[in-house]
């Protein structure tokens, strides 16, 4: 291998299963680990550092030549017989491997062979660690955690993890899995729907990679499921009704994908559903109001760039109590902003900006000023700002013009009247109408808490 080494962090957590913690001392230095389990040691150091020395310097490496990343305990059955219960990268500096362009960085077989009691393998952050996800995952039954986040795999998702079915948590988020096979070949599977195998499943994140296909109608069998984050894809088609039956759920991310609607009624079944976030899919329907409207719990709905048509519905809303984030920018929809939506109790952000909505904005002065930069209604070139309303700073940021009276003055607008304004783009204006008097720079920029929020379920 070269010599150029690459940063990688590597955290690998072997525990026994239903064992208790013994931490080595010196009373039991003559407790050995089975040869064959050294070995497995010895095989995956030696690969993932890029150091064939490895075993010779750490020859007893839970006694007498120990490694600050391995724990062993005391075999329950045996008090002569050391078992790996942890196996991690340093926690305060990354370790560092070889890497070498022309011989990538893979996982080595002897990582999934006698490890019957491997529990939890987390690898996360290592851009050096590419080729496929090996199949042979599927050979750890007793795995509960496994996390491939942010490495350089590719390919496509293993069928065969669905035999996992102790497995809680599932990441492989931000890698390169695609389906390629080979250099001319693109195979673009969806999501194997053998998943529907992990019943014991409550994390899934396969966000930030390239996966087509659709969303798989088994993801509906998890029944113990709580965060399903699959954003960043290129999914496609409807969302299958089974989702409506993963009551235990509270996180669910499809966004930025190519999801088409409508959304299945079934959805309207989530009782325990708090961050939904579906921006930038063709959804291409009316604000579903029957399905958002019934998930009382809500607490951040972002429906930003969904191709939606047709006005806010003034009730769709009425019953989110909890309801704090908002997102309805990059629409095409039309007509008033509901005055309603103000009596959200703790809606702190509400973006409505690049739409068609018009008439006088009526929302109560107190909202306005309470949500500040907040709330961003720019971009809908036929919104206006009644006589009076909000004083001239808050009026300036939501960049609105007044709205006119038939005299051609600031105030209400009057029914069946018509004006200009001197100076705007649109010549006369007619009921309900205001006016575009400067070019709308920048826009809000959808959820800003969203990253925010992805990072609290990371558990």
């Amino acid at each position: 291998m070269a010599a150029s080494l690459v940063s990688l962090t590597v955290s690998l957590l072997i525990f026994l299963h239903g064992a208790p913690v013994a931490v080595v001392t010196t009373d039991a230095a003559t407790a050995q680990l089975p040869r064959s389990e050294l070995a497995a040691i010895f095989r995956v150091m030696a690969d993932l550092l890029g150091d064939p020395t490895w075993p010779q310097l750490h020859p007893r490496p839970c006694t007498d030549t120990p490694w600050p990343g391995l724990q062993c305990e005391i075999a329950p059955d045996d008090g002569r017989r050391l078992r790996a219960t942890r196996l991690a990268g340093c926690t305060s500096a990354p370790i560092c491997f070889v890497d070498d362009q022309a011989a990538a960085v893979e996982l080595p077989p002897a990582l999934f062979t006698n490890s019957s009691s491997l529990e939890q393998l987390v690898l996360k952050s290592n851009p050096g660690l590419t080729g496929v996800i090996p199949a042979m995952l599927s050979e750890l039954r007793s795995l509960r955690v496994l996390s491939l986040s942010q490495n350089g795999f590719r390919g496509e998702i293993p069928p065969e993890l669905g035999r996992l079915a102790a497995l809680q948590q599932l990441d492989l988020s931000y890698n390169n899995l695609t389906g390629e096979v080979g250099v001319y070949m693109l195979f673009r599977r969806q999501i194997p729907e053998e998943i529907g195998g992990m019943a014991s499943l409550s994390i899934l994140d396969l966000s930030w990679n390239s996966i087509a296909g659709g969303v798989p109608v088994a993801l509906g069998r998890l029944n113990l499921l709580e965060k399903a984050d699959l954003s960043y894809n290129r999914l496609a088609g409807r969302v299958p009704p089974g989702v409506g039956s993963l009551r235990e759920l509270v996180f669910l991310d499809l966004s930025h994908n190519e999801l088409a609607g409508p959304l299945p009624a079934s959805m309207a079944g989530l009782g325990k559903l708090q961050y939904l976030l579906l921006q930038d899919n063709p959804i291409g329907t009316a604000v579903p109001a029957a399905v958002v409207g019934s998930l009382r719990r809500l607490q951040v709905l972002g429906l930003s760039g969904c191709n939606l048509t047709g006005p806010i519905p003034r009730g769709a809303f009425a019953a989110l109590g909890r309801l704090t984030a908002l997102s309805l920018d990059r629409n095409r929809l039309d007509g008033p902003i509901p005055a309603s939506l103000a009596a959200l109790p703790h809606l702190g952000q509400l973006n409505l900006s690049q739409n068609r909505l018009a008439g006088e904005i009526a929302l109560p002065t107190e909202f306005v000023e309470r949500l500040g930069r907040r709330l961003d209604v720019r971009g809908n070139d036929e919104l206006c700002v009644g006589r009076d309303r909000y004083g001239g700073v808050q009026a300036s940021y939501l960049g609105a013009p007044p709205c006119v009276t038939a005299e051609g003055g600031d105030g209400s607008i009057g029914a069946g009247t018509s004006s200009s304004v001197e100076g705007s783009t649109g010549g006369a204006a007619t009921t309900g109408r205001g006016f575009r008097v400067y070019e709308v720079v920048g826009m809000f920029g959808g959820l800003v808490c969203h990253i925010a929020l992805l990072l609290v379920f990371y558990l």
